[in-house]
Parts: C-alpha cells; structure tokens; sequence
C-alpha cells in the first residue's frame, strides 16, 4: 500500500492524517516490538515521512518518532512546548535554534520542558531526526540527576559526553527505523538503570497532575504523600525542572493546545480545559509559547501529533461536545 500525501497543518485543508501499520522486529534487548511507518504528509514546506516505535518496546515514559524530510526550501518551525523532555538526534543537516537566548546547536539536543521560543530550521534537501520524548520522570536518570531541564535547551554532549557520538555513529550507519529505535531503546535503558530515580512522591504528583491535565491543587497532593508543601516545591523542582505550579500550567496548556489544533474555538477549549475565561486561555498561550491561541491552532508543529504521538490521549471531539 502507497502512502498518501496529505496536507497537514494548513487551515482549511480538512484532510486527516492516517497511519498505514509495518509489522517487523526490533533490535532493542528491552523488549519486542516493532514500528510503524505513518502517513507522509506536509509540515511547512516539506514533505516528511514519519516512522514510530511501538511503545511496548520502550517502556513506560518513552515515545520516539522518527522523520525524514525532502524540500527545496528552507523549513522554519516554532516548537510548541509540551509536558515532555526532548531529545532531537540529527541525522542530516537540521537546525535547533533556541530563540530565547540568541543560541544555535545542531547534531543531538535536549529541550526541556516549557521552553519557549525554540525553533527547528533545516536547510537539507534530505534531512533525518530521530525525536525521543521522556517523560520528566524519565528523563531525570536517563539525562542524569544534576541536569537543568526546566527551560534549558543543552546540547546531549553536555550530558552524555563522548557516548553522543557513539550513540549518533550508530544511528546514522542503521538500515531503517527499526534498527535506529532499537539501538536509542538500548541505550535509554542502560541509562535508566544506572540513573538515579526520582522520589515515589515526585512521581506520583506528576502523575496526578497528568491524568487531571494539570486541574488538581498542590495543596492537596503534597496532603496525599504526606509531605508539606515546602517539601514538594522544592523536591518537585529539582527532580522534575518546573515549580508544581509552572507544571500543571504547562499539562493544562498542552490539553488545550490539541483542543485548538483539531478545530475547537477558544472559548470552548477555555472553558473545558480549567482556564478562566478566554482572556486567561491567551495569557498562558503568550506565557507558554509566545503565541496567540490562533496561532497554536495554526501551528504546523502540531500537525504530526496523531500520526507521531498517537497515544497522547488529546480529548476527542465526541468526548469534548458530550460535555456541553
């Protein structure tokens, strides 16, 4: 079966995005599972092949897409920030630019949570990024204790040292997506193991705030691990890189992000998603990403997600108008 092209990301064009499945064996040791190649689609003005790792291989926290653009012209995406951190491994002639403090880094880097102003430009007629979402959970033993992943984009050197190279060798010498998920499932797994975890506690609380789409008090979740709030501000911040407080912003901002980007209004996903009223919506849309709800809606960055991030668990249509 021929993938179809489908234009994505662009107002109007009412076409979906649909995923064609590719059964084969992965190479990670952590578990079986296998990839599957989604739709190619339009994003800017390139045309991108999206490949993704089953999540039965990966293990609890971990998400991993892999995208293969072709243009003849420069490509330019501002990055939605979302309650996850990003690990981008190049692996043709892509661009990270991080707006936010005038920085460029190319090859493999990490962008933590709510970091605004982030942008991926690429200049290649052929370009390849393998995208590794961690969980903060997660990503605190894998990208190791003392890392800042609040607001920072670093370069993955400057965490895993001389092993970016290796791990990027590896990658770009791999035969197909299968392989490059396997040996970046490998690797993450080695790491969690040898890592430091966060406290129970830390967990739980960022769990809490996930499955209530950041809509539940710190009060009563610093209550329910029997700790003071003090504590849970200052453990929470640490190990996670966000204040409770800056973290159930970011997770009601992503719910609401995905409302906007399937076509709900402003004022609905306002309402459904904890905010205020419509002007509160748009405050935390300029605080968080730099842009106005419209924007978000319009973002091309969010076009890929039900293809590449297809379990994120976005509020359906269906669900969104039965509660009106």
């Amino acid at each position: 079966m021929n993938a179809a092209a489908v234009r994505a990301g662009v107002r109007g064009s009412g076409k979906p995005i649909q995923a064609i499945g590719m059964t084969s064996e992965s190479a990670s040791h952590i578990s079986r599972g296998c990839s599957r190649d989604g739709d190619t689609i339009w994003v800017a003005t390139a045309v991108v092949r999206v490949a993704v790792a089953t999540r039965s291989a990966l293990g609890a926290g971990v998400s991993m897409a892999g995208f293969g653009g072709r243009t003849d012209r420069v490509v330019d995406l501002r990055v939605v920030p979302y309650p996850a951190v990003t690990v981008f491994i190049d692996l043709g002639d892509a661009l990270l630019i991080d707006d936010a403090c005038g920085t460029r880094r190319h090859g493999a880097v990490v962008v933590g949570l709510a970091s605004g102003g982030v942008r991926i430009s690429s200049r290649a007629r052929d370009a390849n990024c393998l995208q590794m979402r961690l969980s903060p959970e997660v990503a605190y033993p894998i990208l190791g204790g003392g890392t800042e992943v609040g607001g920072a984009v670093i370069a993955l050197e400057d965490v895993w040292g001389r092993d970016t190279q290796r791990v990027q060798e590896q990658l770009r010498g791999a035969q197909s997506w299968d392989e490059r998920f396997g040996i970046a499932a490998v690797e993450l797994g080695r790491r969690r193991e040898r890592g430091l975890a966060v406290n129970s506690e830390v967990a739980f609380i960022w769990r809490q705030m996930v499955a209530k789409r950041g809509q539940i008090s710190v009060e009563r979740l610093a209550a329910e691990v029997g700790w003071s709030r003090k504590r849970v501000w200052s453990r929470f911040r640490s190990q996670i890189g966000l204040t409770p407080k800056r973290a159930a912003q970011l997770i009601r901002f992503d719910h609401a992000a995905h409302l906007l980007a399937d076509g709900h209004s402003a004022a609905r996903v306002a309402a459904d998603s904890g905010f205020v009223d419509h002007s509160h919506l748009c405050r935390d849309a300029m605080a968080i990403a730099g842009v106005t709800p419209t924007a978000v809606a319009e973002a091309p960055w969010l076009a890929v997600d039900h293809v590449a991030w297809p379990a994120r668990g976005s509020t359906s249509a269906t669900e969104l108008s039965s509660r009106s």
